[in-house]
């Protein structure tokens, strides 16, 4: 199993609804509305990471409103 945060960027004040749509697609375990650089961060999971890559690129950068993404893999050292 691979975990990633992905990192995204919306439009100004669409940031709540973002993260509600996000938080609904299969493979998300939360999206979170947040301050700072970024405007959501979502925690996601896959069975590979081919599977969590398709899953950014096809169901999480098509939501109205995100302008950018950024997908931080999770490492255990």
């Amino acid at each position: 199993m691979v975990q990633a945060y992905i990192l995204i960027q919306t439009e100004v004040g669409k940031a709540s609804a973002v993260a509600d749509v996000i938080a609904k697609i299969p493979g998300v375990i939360q999206a979170e509305d947040v301050t700072g650089p970024y405007d959501v961060i979502g925690r996601a999971q896959a069975d590979t990471v081919d599977e969590l890559g398709r899953m950014v690129v096809a169901k999480v950068q098509q939501v109205d409103g995100i302008t950018r993404t950024l997908t931080c893999p999770i490492v255990h050292l």
